[in-house]
């Protein structure tokens, strides 16, 4: 071979994946007496690509996916979440920094703590109906996410969980949230208006600190109880707009 074209050989190949994601990669868990379920402890970090978790498992439904499992697997660009799956653990996507889609099935009901604390590549986001709570910090870091949608079925918003996601322009709280945890949405600086639902009771410390560009900031219901610096920083100018009949509680 020609010493040029073994260099451009050699570049080539330094972009191939090294390691093709399968079930072979996965490890887990069966748990049940009369149902046995599957849940998904662990991931071979070399693992590579698009990767479909399976429905099943040995013939066993897969229901969960364990704290942890996926934490460091740095070149899963693609995964796939099962329907049937009910929950995602604690920091279960850590640090996934290629990851740019997953696909969320709607028998999730809970996305736990730090869940994609640093899937620094993840633009955008669908999180179903099913889901009631979202997790302290599950979505910080994400610096990529430009759009997220919240359904209804959504009561908590944790601490942290969208912190610094500094490229969401527009996010939708809906009626139903009751609680907005404290440094939710720091740092989101590219987001320029929001609306709180009457739903909303309280919003924590620190919730919308340094959103720089924050400009309009509509309350639905009576004054919530604010924590702390809950809109320190917020752009030069920032308005809040209240409806008539709920001007004498603020």
């Amino acid at each position: 071979m020609k010493p040029l074209q073994a260099l451009l050989a050699l570049f080539a190949c330094s972009f191939l994946p090294l390691y093709a994601a399968d079930l072979s990669d996965l490890t887990y868990i069966t748990t049940g007496a009369r149902v046995e379920k599957v849940t998904i402890t662990d991931c071979k970090s070399l693992a590579s690509g698009t990767l479909v978790i399976p429905t099943t498992i040995n013939g066993n439904p897969v229901t969960s996916i364990g704290d942890d499992a996926f934490r460091d697997c740095t070149s899963l660009t693609s995964i796939t979440i099962p329907d049937g799956v009910t929950s995602i653990g604690r920091y279960a996507f850590y640090d996934c920094w290629s990851l740019t889609s997953i696909t969320i099935p709607n028998s999730v009901k809970s996305i736990g703590n730090g869940a994609f604390y640093l899937c620094r590549s993840l633009t955008s986001i669908t999180i179903p109906d099913s889901v009631t709570s979202i997790g302290e910090g599950a979505f910080l870091f994400c610096n990529s996410l430009t759009s997220i949608t919240i359904p209804h079925s959504v009561t908590s918003i944790g601490e942290a969980a969208f912190g610094d996601c500094f490229n969401l322009t527009s996010i939708t709280i809906p009626d139903g949230v009751t609680s907005i945890g404290g440094r939710a949405f720091r740092k989101c600086t590219n987001l320029t208006s929001i609306t709180i639902p009457d739903s909303v009771t309280s919003i924590g410390d620190d919730a919308f600190r340094n959103c720089t560009r924050l400009r309009s900031i509509t309350f639905q219901g009576v004054a919530p109880t604010v924590g702390g610096n809950a809109f320190y920083g917020v752009a030069d100018g920032a308005v809040a707009l209240l409806t008539s009949e709920n001007l004498g509680s603020y």
